[in-house]
């Protein structure tokens, strides 16, 4: 938990009990950390205390933490989250507050300019791997600010983290997540067309997949067939498609793939059932 400047981060406070936070409170409680968590839902207490975890009962409680991990769901929520009356208001000077969700990178940037107007370092640490890597501790963690924040903050990440890529400024983790989100929709749109097609032509589904897991076609979808719940997958690509609006940049299969993940969702998987 030390750095090489000399910098310790103990107490980390986590905003968010969901399906990510839940299990990153419990690997922090683990490797040593005292993880204080808020949720606007108290029924996640016992949850959070059976992992560990320290339970607050609003947001002032977590003055205390060196660093800050924020897990919830969206722009409008982040941005009322770190507002003037509520968390800027209560966190510590020098505090390292990182945005774990899934949002446009323009926010992170301009939460990180609010943040410094406090005295506080506002950075992006995006999470990859699914549900599954933050039950063991596997995921990859993509983190963005000035290189001695990031170090400062890579102890805290390791504690859940197998990979942790520092990709530059405040925003990039976002771009390098939704980078990583665009690929893994479209490759699960077209797992489910080669086996629909497979299917449709009497082969076995799951030979037909173990053996494309060994040719260029194998991809993370396909060897994790079945287990994603596509929860956030109508999200994501909206803030894919507003990434390339603002750029000028055509995405024409990322277009497609958010048309048809749409209409997946509550199919995937049923191979019978795709195209109809």
């Amino acid at each position: 938990m030390n750095d090489e400047t000399g910098s310790v981060i103990r107490r980390v406070g986590v905003i968010g009990a969901g399906r990510m936070g839940q299990p990153i409170i419990g690997h922090l409680a683990r490797k040593g950390f005292m993880a204080v968590v808020y949720d606007v839902d108290a029924s996640k207490r016992a949850a959070v205390e059976a992992r560990g975890g320290k339970w607050a009962a609003d947001l002032a409680a977590l003055a205390t933490a060196e660093a800050m991990l924020i897990c919830v769901g969206y722009d409008r929520e982040l941005r009322e989250l770190l507002s003037d009356r509520r968390l800027l208001k209560h966190a510590r000077r020098d505090n390292i507050i990182a945005i774990l969700s899934t949002v446009h990178p323009g926010t992170v940037r301009e939460l990180a300019q609010l943040g410094r107007n406090h005295g506080l370092h506002v950075i992006d640490a995006t999470m990859c791997r699914g549900g599954w890597a933050a039950d063991e501790g596997t995921l990859l963690s993509f983190v963005a600010g000035s290189p001695e924040i990031v170090k400062r903050l890579r102890p805290v990440l390791a504690a859940f983290s197998s990979d942790i890529i520092h990709t530059g400024d405040v925003g990039t983790a976002q771009v390098a997540k939704a980078v990583n989100n665009m690929i893994m929709w479209a490759c699960l749109v077209a797992d489910h067309e080669g086996l629909a097609l497979a299917q449709r032509y009497g082969l076995d589904i799951e030979m037909m997949r173990k053996a494309l897991l060994t040719t260029h076609s194998a991809n993370g979808a396909l060897e994790n067939w079945g287990k994603q719940t596509m929860a956030w997958a109508d999200d994501d690509m909206e803030i894919v498609a507003a990434m390339a609006k603002e750029k000028g940049l055509p995405l024409r299969q990322a277009e497609a793939v958010h048309e048809i993940c749409r209409t997946l969702k509550p199919k995937r998987f049923k191979l019978d059932e795709y195209g109809r």
